[in-house]
């Protein structure tokens, strides 16, 4: 069957439609996505404004409009961080259902990170052992760690590349000071929840999803997207340690002139680099492969296992 997956995430709304049935690796059929940065629309009282509401509402509209032009047989739909900690959002999630009929399904941290480490697993097989999943989005990071397709332990922290642009480095280019500053919050956060995984012992596989993780591989040197998913791409800790300093003292528009740096993810591309630094440093992690695997398709793999049940 043709399943669509809409995943109104921190930065993007993204409709994933797919060609699967149980038992058979999801194939990509179409791909379309908004950037709409719901994460940097919340007001003072941490609320999505009703502007934002009313263009949410517009873009998944869009979105329905294209599952329906490419014969989406059952739509899968769900909001994650900017969604789940907006002060407004039960009115949010009635607003989308009341005009578009779609009943947004809003997945806890934990559930993220849960469906993204299957994902993961599905991607490298049982023979990857036990496994450490890192994913960084706009308003949240993600990890988790375990050796079969449920993780042992799982973390969510509001540490999102989106968010922490927004509410750290209003300069462009950053502060230092700001930088420093946020340098210093994000390593504490993360080292409050380091000990619940390495109690459990060091992984045998550490692997990153997520467009930040693609876009700092690339700068290290990583394949482009064109060449394919089957491609192995890697992101070593002394490589991102290079660039974070560099990315420090660029504009927006500057990153944005990198490889594999796109215009809209160049504002938050250092955030996103200094959790990634902060979350390797801390668990002790060299490198790191990035799976072409998330949530998206984490989603998708859940439900076929539904399917295959039923």
């Amino acid at each position: 069957m043709r399943l669509g997956v809409l995943d109104v995430g921190s930065n993007t709304v993204h409709l994933l439609v797919v060609d699967a049935h149980p038992g058979a690796c999801p194939l990509p059929a179409h791909s379309h996505k908004v950037e709409l940065r719901l994460a940097q629309l919340l007001d003072a009282g941490g609320a999505i404004g009703a502007d934002g509401v009313d263009r949410l509402i517009a873009v998944v509209r869009e979105a329905l409009r294209a599952a329906e032009d490419k014969g989406v047989e059952e739509l899968l739909p769900f909001a994650t961080s900017a969604v789940r900690d907006a002060h407004n959002a039960d009115e949010v999630l009635a607003r989308v259902r009341e005009e578009t009929g779609v009943r947004l399904q809003v997945l806890s941290g934990a559930e993220e990170a849960r469906l993204t480490f299957l994902a993961a697993r599905r991607w490298y097989g049982w023979s990857a052992g036990k496994l450490l999943v890192v994913d960084i989005g706009g308003g949240s990071l993600e990890i988790a760690y375990g050796m079969d397709e449920e993780p042992d332990t799982a973390v969510s922290l509001p540490l999102g590349a989106g968010r922490l642009t927004a509410g750290w480095l209003p300069a462009d280019p950053p502060g230092a000071d700001d930088v420093r500053a946020l340098r210093r919050h994000v390593r504490t956060e993360i080292a409050r929840t380091v000990g619940d995984f390495t109690r459990l012992g060091a992984p045998d596989h550490v692997v990153a999803t997520s467009k930040t993780f693609k876009q700092l591989a690339r700068l290290a040197g990583a394949a482009r997207s064109a060449e394919g998913p089957y491609v192995q791409r890697e992101l070593k800790r002394e490589s991102l340690e290079a660039w974070v300093p560099r990315l420090a003292a660029m504009t927006a528009a500057e990153r944005a002139e990198l490889p594999g740096v796109s215009e809209a993810r160049a504002g938050q591309l250092l955030a996103g680099a200094l959790v990634a630094e902060g979350a390797m440093d801390l668990f002790g992690i060299e490198r790191l492969e990035i799976c072409p695997w998330a949530l998206r398709e984490g989603v998708i793999l859940r439900r076929l296992d539904h399917m295959g049940g039923e």
